[in-house]
């Protein structure tokens, strides 16, 4: 099982989106700073979650998550 997440800054205007497979290893990652790129905007607050069955599914959802229309719907 793949997921497609999305975090929000809770103190920055900044949406980022991405895939794992273990959801909550992948969450403390970004909030503890071991992300070089997520880094200076922690802590998040988690926004979007969603289950696919493949990596390559997850990868498509990604994409469009990353999109300006995915990205206009999340910041909504």
């Amino acid at each position: 099982m793949f997921y497609v997440y999305a975090l929000s800054s809770i103190e920055r205007k900044y949406i980022y989106v991405g895939l794992t497979n273990n959801l909550n290893r992948r969450i403390a990652q970004h909030n503890n700073g071991y992300e070089k790129t997520t880094k200076p905007y922690r802590p998040f607050s988690l926004i979007l979650v969603e289950e696919c069955n493949t990596r390559k599914e997850a990868r498509l959802r990604e994409k469009y998550w990353k999109s300006g229309s995915g990205k206009e719907q999340l910041k909504k």
